[in-house]
């Protein structure tokens, strides 16, 4: 089969369960294709382990053992922990790190079935929006490899789009799985908090940080999120105690008569044009297949910017508190006691970006400021989940722009990290209210780059976004595009 890195997740599982093909040649004909690293999108491969896992993967196939996903590769965003492979989430201080275990969500994907091809290029602690702010150098994107791949799971979105894997895990904080796979071309979705596990992923904003699947389709999500999930909470407080559920079970339900709310606020001034006429378009064709449009209003969609970057800066200063040079990470070589070892440690271990946001956030839960900008967060962030069960009274689910505008060029905003923060507007109000939210394709805009649209539920209600997604994808082709040259 010469075409194995053009099928879907789900294509693949079928192929390798009726015996037209072993995990062992899908492995081979994956790890033949990051060969040179690809846009720069793996940290880590080791085609030994990865060919060992796929040996394993045939015997279950031959016995009858195998797992819904068994000898489908996948790829990890680079802050999930691994046995099996280094683990360094993006940074200098934890470069060569080994985990002693895996992450819950590698666990799951590996009972699964799944055979590991490696680990992804990120932001620096999942900080970013541009996936520039690794320490191993920017990803970029294969639609044009002068423009970024988004951020911070760009290595992941960026190995999707190459066929480099057919699928991968990504982490969304702030939008960091829906803004890449917008950018990249490809879909992706953030569950609602706490339904996939945090055990094993090297925290930046624990009340806002969730794994998700990265794939081509809507199709090929649910049945990685099927996986993934499912309650962790001996060994993650922010677990659900809820059951695993079959996202694919309702993939081809009717959407005749649902309700997509389109928010005011995400089709004002700042959406770029070639953006706006991609999803207007996209929107005339739910209404073909018999949804209803529904005008809605998110009124504090601005104020997501400024609770966001104060809420996720003050828990990312107490997380990152453990990169001290003493238990594991990098150690600076010359210090003259412990104070200096901790600040010369950390001086070279961390980035720009990852020391202005721990900067950030101490001043923010400093005495004198906790009440000020912390609590008055905290207060406003309530207000925007509000925002959104009252906008759930009209609707049942809401569509809109991932980003403004399409990726931009590489260094773009390189003196301006603002600007980047900016570019998070339409994906913060979901993160902050712990909603799921998912990024599908929806076009192209300025460059031929892809647009993607944005679909966000309500709490539980992944199979229902999954649902209206698939349902798209089967009216549209904007999924089965690719870069050229792949």
């Amino acid at each position: 089969m010469s075409d194995l890195h053009t099928l879907s997740v789900k294509v693949l599982a079928e192929s390798l369960r009726s015996k037209q093909v072993s995990a062992v040649e899908v492995a081979t004909r994956f790890l033949a294709r990051t060969g040179g690293n690809p846009h720069n999108a793996f940290l880590d491969i080791d085609s030994e382990v990865t060919l060992a896992q796929a040996r394993a993967s045939d015997a279950k196939l031959a016995d009858g053992t195998a797992g819904p996903l068994e000898g489908v590769p996948v790829a990890h965003k680079d802050v999930f922990v691994t046995r099996d492979f280094v683990t360094t989430a993006g940074s200098k201080i934890l470069q060569g790190y080994r985990s002693p275990f895996d992450a819950t969500v590698v666990q799951r994907l590996a009972q699964a079935g799944m055979v590991t091809v490696g680990k992804l290029n990120c932001d620096e602690f999942a900080m970013g929006s541009a996936n520039e702010n690794s320490a191993y150098g920017a990803v970029t994107n294969p639609w044009d490899t002068a423009r970024v791949p988004g951020g911070s799971s760009g290595g992941s979105a960026a190995a999707v789009a190459a066929r480099l894997v057919p699928a991968a895990t990504g982490t969304d904080t702030g939008g960091s799985i829906r803004q890449p796979a917008s950018f990249c071309g490809i879909t992706g979705i953030k569950p609602t908090y706490g339904r996939a596990s945090r055990y094993g992923m090297i925290a930046y904003a624990s009340s806002l940080d969730q794994a998700g699947p990265m794939a081509r389709s809507a199709e090929d999500c649910a049945l990685l999120l099927s996986a993934m999930c499912g309650p962790d909470i001996d060994r993650d407080s922010t677990s659900l105690d809820m059951p695993s559920e079959d996202f694919t079970a309702s993939l081809n339900n009717s959407i005749e008569g649902l309700r997509i709310g389109v928010p005011k606020e995400f089709f004002g001034e700042g959406l770029h044009a070639d953006v706006r006429a991609a999803l207007d378009a996209a929107l005339r064709e739910f209404e073909k297949l018999g949804a209803k449009l529904v005008p809605i209003s998110l009124p504090r969609t601005e104020l997501s910017i400024p609770v966001y970057y104060i809420i996720a800066p003050a828990e990312a200063s107490s997380n990152l508190s453990r990169f001290d040079g003493v238990k594991f990470g990098h150690r600076a070589k010359d210090y003259v006691d412990l104070v200096d070892m901790y600040k010369k440690t950390r001086a070279e271990g961390f980035g720009n970006e990852v020391k202005r946001r721990i900067m950030t956030g101490a001043y923010v839960l400093s005495h004198g400021y906790y009440d000020a900008y912390y609590l008055q967060a905290q207060k406003i962030r309530r207000m925007i989940a509000d925002d959104f069960q009252n906008a759930f009274k009209a609707c049942d689910l809401i569509a809109g722009p991932v980003a403004p505008s399409v990726a931009w060029k590489l260094g773009e905003n390189a003196g301006d990290p603002v600007a980047d923060y900016l570019a998070d507007i339409f994906t913060l109000p979901a993160s902050l209210a712990g909603l799921p939210g998912m990024s599908l394709p929806a076009g192209f805009g300025a460059g031929g780059m892809p647009v993607g649209m944005q679909l966000i539920g309500n709490y539980f209600k992944e199979a229902q976004l999954l649902n209206a997604a698939h349902r798209l994808q089967q009216a549209t082709d904007f999924h089965l595009r690719q870069p050229e040259g792949i």
